[in-house]
């Protein structure tokens, strides 16, 4: 497999896409590139404007493995990890698998479940595996956690702590239809009932193009732009949490799946730049005075990213 091929898998998923979901054209892209840089995804916005239904046929598209887990208070790691059973015929302890392991396991509504059930989803999203009684578990691949949250319906919810938030390599904030014609479009597509998309590649397919993703190249140059943009974030005035090397990392990644979806097999600093926001979103904390001020993550990061110079 080359770099055109995965440009031609991307575009598939893209036009699959457009026909399901209405608008989401950079959301989906961003998920693609979350898959292929074998990284995580929080999807954010308010309800009703499709987070459960993209990620579903995002996972269609792609001929995988999906699974979704409502997350609630009640919920215990072992309802999303699995458990041994006792077997009365055999005698013995069987291990059940939970919802985790599938390719695109869906966590509904991720802050509604106490602490403790959030940190079962730990070892899964760094290690890819599961531990129960001291036996390890692999989890299928492809494997990528899409995570949703509401940012405005916080009564009764447990904030993910900022260990957990780093693990994701992107937060996307998901809105309301740009325009009239969108809002339309969704009526007239909901008349004439409910539709999912085909299954375009498959999970073993995905894998090949993971493969070719890590070949891509990274020069100098691009790589002393993005330390320069991340450490440029650790010195804001405005920030109390900058980012860390992890930030680094995932820009890097994410870069070069956007480079390969381009047809490239080089990353420029376009790609960075195009990146940059929902790679750092998550990971920067601002000054509680700043906060108060009513200046935003997304103006901060505006801010650095001007005032970081791009190499040719």
């Amino acid at each position: 497999m080359k770099v055109e091929d995965v440009e031609k898998i991307y575009k598939k998923i893209s036009e699959q896409m457009s026909s399901i979901v209405v608008g989401k054209a950079d959301v989906v892209e961003n998920l693609f590139i979350g898959l292929l840089a074998d990284g995580h995804i929080l999807l954010e916005g308010v309800p009703g404007i499709a987070k459960t239904y993209l990620a579903r046929n995002f996972s269609i598209a792609l001929g995988c493995d999906f699974k979704r887990i409502q997350f609630t208070p009640d919920l215990l790691p072992m309802d999303i990890l699995g458990s041994n059973i006792y077997n009365q015929k055999s005698g013995k302890f069987e291990f059940k698998e939970g919802p985790i392991f599938a390719n695109i396991v869906l966590a509904d509504e991720i802050n509604r479940a106490p602490p403790k059930t959030q940190s079962a989803l730990l070892e899964c999203m760094q290690e890819r595996q599961v531990t129960i009684e001291g036996k390890t578990y692999e989890l299928p691949k492809p494997f990528m956690v899409i995570a949703t949250q509401n940012p405005i319906e916080l009564e009764g919810t447990y904030p993910l702590p900022e260990a957990q938030i780093d693990r994701f390599l992107m937060r996307l904030l998901m809105g309301y239809p740009v325009n009239k014609e969108e809002e339309v479009e969704i009526l007239r597509r909901r008349n004439v009932g409910e539709k999912y998309s085909d299954a375009v590649v498959s999970a073993e397919k995905i894998n090949d193009v993971q493969k070719v993703v890590r070949t891509i190249e990274v020069d100098e140059k691009v790589k002393g732009y993005i330390s320069d943009l991340v450490i440029h974030t650790r010195k804001h005035n405005d920030l109390l949490l900058g980012g860390s090397p992890r930030a680094s990392i995932a820009l890097q990644e994410a870069a070069k799946v956007r480079a390969a979806i381009m047809g490239r097999d080089f990353v420029t600093p376009d790609d960075v730049k195009s990146l940059i926001t929902p790679v750092l979103n998550h990971r920067l904390i601002l000054k509680p005075e700043i906060e108060i001020g009513g200046k935003s993550i997304l103006n901060v990061i505006d801010e650095v990213t001007s005032a970081v110079h791009v190499p040719r």
